[in-house]
């Protein structure tokens, strides 16, 4: 049976009362404009916002959104599901869709939002992944001298383990905020918020060799004032989110550990490991730089769960 989304789209909108809101109506720069200057998000929020928003109105073709149901946006979040996407990536997705729609309020494009009752996943349900300490091991020891750049790869996997920063904070990562003699950073986290973060003896001797000898190559003749990024791309410029992802990738394969493993499976790591050790929660969330406890509290489960094993594997009536 067609959606109903599909039967308007056949039948086309016969009410010209409202502006349509349709791929071709520059939407989406009205969009991000509106979040940058009336909302204030942070640039890297704007961006994903952004990508969420040409797959919405990519999925919305020509059906104007006045036409937009309730039950046709659930379809919408059904074919996000049914597209394998994280959960995540689909509460951000349905988080993007209901400001959209209530931007279009704003505008006058719709008189209601059909957004507003919009289910969110239950992000707090899902256990993340997190890869055991010994396998880390492998992971930090996977780049090798015959790596064009290894002094720098390994200053990046020690860096995103030993501090569980995010992807786009050790992307970001200023040279002049990152204090050794200290042993701490300054990271600038979710909404332009600035937390110092501990970095750990292999982490500072993994930065101190690439400092002395990788970096500098990266640098080459280029003017030193010009490249403020702690870590640096083969052209000397600042090594981007994709990179490091790929990057990632590259030594979980090499170190033979779960192919699903990303820049996040080690910021799980670290936090999971923390708390196994005795890490105070509170603690972890400054750490992690999340802005509710909430959000923090996933890793009791995680640990829970991991006691459960061990229970079931060694306790005689288990």
């Amino acid at each position: 049976m067609a959606s109903k989304l599909s039967r308007l789209r056949e039948k086309g909108s016969s009410d010209s009362r409202l502006p349509p809101a349709e791929v071709g109506s520059n939407w989406q720069q009205k969009f991000t404009n509106y979040l940058r200057t009336e909302a204030h998000l942070a640039d890297n929020t704007v961006q994903a916002y952004g990508r969420d928003l040409r797959r919405l109105l990519s999925w919305m073709g020509s059906t104007p959104a006045n036409r937009i149901k309730l039950s046709d946006l659930s379809e919408f979040v059904a074919l996000l599901q049914a597209d394998k996407l994280a959960p995540a990536s689909i509460s951000r997705a349905i988080v993007t869709t209901r400001m959209f729609f209530k931007y279009l309020q704003l505008e006058g494009v719709v008189q209601d939002n059909p957004a507003e009752l919009l289910g969110s996943q239950k992000m707090w349900e899902r256990i993340p992944k997190a890869i055991t300490p010994a396998a880390v091991d492998r992971f930090l020891a996977a780049p090798a001298r015959y790596d064009t750049y290894w002094l720098r790869d390994v200053c990046l996997l020690e860096l995103l383990y030993a501090t569980g920063c995010r992807v786009s904070e050790v992307s970001d990562l200023l040279l002049a905020n990152v204090h050794l003699d200290d042993g701490f950073c300054l990271v600038e986290g979710k909404g332009s918020k600035q937390r110092m973060v501990p970095i750990g003896t292999r982490a500072i001797a993994a930065i101190k060799n690439y400092l002395a000898e990788g970096r500098p190559d990266l640098l080459g003749e280029r003017d030193p004032q010009q490249a403020v990024w702690l870590l640096l791309s083969r052209t000397g410029k600042r090594l981007r989110r994709e990179a490091v992802w790929e990057l990632v990738k590259r030594y979980a394969l090499r170190a033979d550990i779960d192919p699903e493993v990303s820049p996040h499976t080690l910021r799980h790591s670290f936090a999971t490991h923390m708390l196994s050790g005795g890490a105070d929660l509170r603690q972890i969330q400054e750490l992690l730089g999340h802005a509710s406890i909430q959000t923090t509290q996933i890793y009791t489960s995680v640990d829970s769960s991991r006691l459960k094993r061990i229970h079931k594997e060694f306790h005689p009536r288990a």
